[in-house]
């Protein structure tokens, strides 16, 4: 077969099976295991194909989704928002330090915020002004300012945030999946969250029931890195350790 017979073929059997492993895809396309993840990976950056964890996921399976403005986000499913910040503030202790990941639900988060004995982190500049103007002790992350998100990116960031050993981190996400963890659509930004969550003793990953089962372009933790909190029972992805905000 061609290589770019066998391109397409790939292509056509992720469609068609919607998820498949890279063993499955090797078989059925007489192919070695190396050179079938190479073209998963080729195909995964021409966006034709989703790239998953020992495998391949069909992009019009994965439910991928981009980033809009934090504007618009801010009224999306905001009940559930609040309710999720509520249960997730109540986890601060005296003498935690904290990290806040860049995001609505966690901007929510601040509202519920009572804990003056802990010391905040965060790479978002608006939650950063939201907590001195309460009365916190916080440090911003450095780097270049996304404006789609209002998140601090770029590799001064991450050497930043590698000098932090967290208490706990809450982070926001675009998409929950047991198979493709958890993503986010700009890679910059989950260069950034993946090293947030590796100096994080406990993880915490807000996500309202909207985002459960959804994939995003690129995985900043793998599922069973992080405690997911939603607002709905019932609603766990399997393999994800999950808690419902009451």
């Amino acid at each position: 077969m061609l290589p770019e017979e066998r391109l397409e073929s790939i292509v056509r059997i992720v469609n068609e099976y919607q998820s498949i492993t890279t063993q499955e895809l090797a078989e059925l396309t007489d192919s070695s295991l190396s050179t079938i993840r190479r073209d998963v990976t080729a195909l995964a950056a021409k966006g034709r194909l989703l790239k998953i964890h020992g495998g391949a996921m069909s992009v019009t399976a994965s439910g991928i989704n981009t980033d809009s403005l934090v504007a618009e986000r801010r009224t999306l499913n905001a009940e559930a928002k609040q309710r999720i910040a509520a249960y997730a503030a109540g986890l601060i202790r005296p003498g935690d330090l904290v990290y806040i990941d860049a995001g609505t639900t966690t901007e929510f988060l601040i509202d519920f915020i009572t804990e003056k004995d802990a010391v905040y982190v965060t790479n978002a500049v608006s939650h950063a002004a939201r907590l001195v103007a309460k009365g916190m002790q916080v440090h911003v992350v450095g780097g270049m300012l996304k404006p789609v998100t209002e998140a601090v990116i770029g590799s001064e960031a991450v050497v930043s945030l590698r000098r932090f050993n967290f208490s706990l981190g809450f982070f926001g996400a675009n998409g929950v999946s047991a198979e493709a963890g958890i993503t986010t659509p700009d890679i910059n930004e989950a260069v950034v969250k993946q090293q947030a969550v590796e100096s994080c003793n406990r993880c915490y990953v807000l996500a309202d029931s909207s985002k459960l089962g959804k994939v995003s372009s690129v995985r900043f933790a793998e599922a069973d890195d992080v405690i997911i909190i939603t607002e709905k029972e019932n609603a766990a992805v399997k393999g994800c350790a999950t808690e419902v905000a009451t």
